[in-house]
């Protein structure tokens, strides 16, 4: 693997690096699949990920010079097209888009469905890709159609996106169910039984316990971070957080600056809600990513460093235990990165990071792949 980018050499480094490839890096979250189909016409031709791409925090040269070992490629599509009876639809074509990346990059990715494939793909050089699902609305309330995600790769599904749902609350919306509705409930049992691990990420504290307490298998939060770092709704409390720790499970530590940096979580608070405003007042979508792009420029958000990064894995750490916690970049999903941490190339400094502060390369295999690794590997029938 290469070096990440020019660094100096430093002799922490050269230590980081040598742990960093022993180790199956694993990244719960990269929102790549929905970039290809907004800027690109989920055309590869249009634009072509084996080369460098500035629009893009995702390429396959900084994937390598990252070391990615294992990605979870999300398929997403907007909650609203639970209101037009879309969701579905749309979402099939994110997992068709997902398929013919990892066919025409057949030299760099290989789909992975276990853990086992994960460790086999790794060891032959390539970047075992698996699927996760961004939100419970893409189902609409089918369990048959939870099904036919799994046959079609999915290994994980986050219940709620930004929006309360019929059976799930979300953290950044009005309550409905003050948690987990019934058929919620059932949701979660169904994904036990088919092996899809449940990801919690953007579901509200509530709709945490509630899951916690039906799971049989253990959950993930694919991309979230500590709420006593950074007080944002899409973090996870410290109860959770105990709670995690006796399912089994793992929160994948969000790189975003906004739910990871004290001040940033603060300014990040209303976001979704303004959003909704804004797309209210803006029907028009060119005219909704206009007032987008001002509403963030009226709110920049400090970037913070990969040092505050590692102050959420030290938490999560302290309070759910070394085994609970791995990381989920959001990248190409999140548009303000902590430094060092810009795109996919900066893996390293995590590791870099987590030796300064003393932990074991044991502990730090852990965190990048082996905690993750072993969730999926219990919770696969």
């Amino acid at each position: 693997m290469e070096n990440p980018r020019p660094i100096g050499y430093s002799e922490t480094m050269v230590a980081a690096m040598r742990v960093h490839r022993a180790a199956i890096v694993i990244d719960g979250h990269n929102d790549l699949p929905w970039k290809i189909r907004s800027l690109a016409g989920s055309s590869f031709d249009n634009m072509d990920i084996a080369l460098p791409q500035d629009q893009l925090q995702t390429d396959i040269p900084r994937l390598r010079r990252g070391g990615l070992g294992g990605q979870f490629w999300v398929v997403y599509v907007p909650p609203e097209t639970a209101h037009s009876g879309t969701a579905t639809d749309m979402a099939l074509e994110q997992f068709d888009l997902i398929h013919r990346m990892v066919k025409r990059y057949s030299a760099v990715f290989e789909l992975a469905y276990t853990a086992q494939d994960i460790a086999r793909i790794h060891k032959n050089g390539k970047i075992a890709s698996l699927i996760g699902v961004e939100g419970g609305h893409t189902i609409e309330n089918s369990l048959d159609t939870l099904a036919r995600f799994y046959e079609l790769g999915a290994r994980y599904m986050g219940l709620t996106h930004s929006e309360t749902i019929d059976w799930a609350d979300s953290a950044t919306d009005v309550a409905r169910s003050d948690g987990l509705s019934e058929f919620g409930e059932q949701v979660v049992l169904e994904m036990n039984r088919l092996g899809m691990l449940v990801d919690l990420a953007h579901v509200s504290a509530e709709t945490m316990r509630d899951a916690l307490r039906v799971s049989e298998a253990p959950v993930i939060f694919s991309h979230s971070s500590a709420y006593a770092i950074a007080r944002h709704d899409r973090n996870v409390p410290d109860d959770v957080l105990r709670m995690v720790a006796s399912n089994g499970g793992v929160v994948m530590v969000n790189f975003f600056s906004g739910f990871i940096h004290p001040e940033g979580s603060l300014l990040q608070a209303n976001q979704f809600q303004d959003e909704r405003k804004l797309k209210a007042e803006h029907p028009d979508e060119q005219a909704f990513e206009r007032a987008l792009r001002q509403w963030k420029e009226a709110h920049p958000i400090p970037h913070g460093n990969v040092g505050m990064l590692v102050d959420h894995i030290d938490h999560i750490v302290r309070v759910a235990g070394i085994d609970h916690v791995g990381l989920g970049g959001d990248y190409d999903g999140a548009s303000t990165m902590p430094e060092q941490l810009e795109d996919v190339s900066g893996y390293p400094f995590i590791t870099q990071e987590l030796l300064g502060r003393g932990y074991s390369e044991r502990d730090i295999h852990k965190i990048l792949g082996g905690n993750l690794l072993r969730a999926l590997r219990q919770a696969e029938i």
